[in-house]
């Protein structure tokens, strides 16, 4: 089970801690985690889903006709003044290694290829790199 996200989700203090909680087990080699840190986890994953309805739902009034990427509503921060919607591309890149177990590098060649060089009309999202 892997407890933390170390691409998708932003640094917190919080997150800190609750890496610094996590207690690895070795002869399984996976990562087990206390309650606290499971109840931490879960808190801010419902916090990143309910911005993530809110923004989506702030685009559409603003944006009838904007795309969205299916599966990556996480991922998305914020819009552009002409409608676009803005993606993270390292979170989208996170996302398809935790969720859909790609590696690192299939998941970038899946993006490059699937999503960023596509153009889907006026609309098409805006996916931006953060260093």
């Amino acid at each position: 089970m892997i407890c933390l996200n170390s691409k998708g989700l932003p640094f917190l203090d919080e997150l800190k801690n609750i890496r610094a909680e996590t207690e690895i087990t070795l002869d399984k080699d996976q990562e087990i985690c206390s309650d606290k840190s499971m109840d931490t986890i879960d808190k801010i994953r419902k916090i990143r889903s309910e911005r993530a309805k809110r923004l989506k739902e702030t685009i559409s009034e603003h944006n009838p006709e904007a795309l969205f990427a299916d599966g990556f509503d996480e991922s998305i921060m914020g819009y552009s003044s002409d409608g676009k919607v803005v993606y993270s591309v390292d979170m989208i890149v996170g996302t398809l290694v935790n969720r859909d177990g790609m590696t690192p590098d299939e998941a970038i060649d899946y993006f490059n290829f699937n999503m960023e060089c596509a153009y889907l009309g006026e609309y098409t999202p805006i996916y931006m790199y953060e260093e």
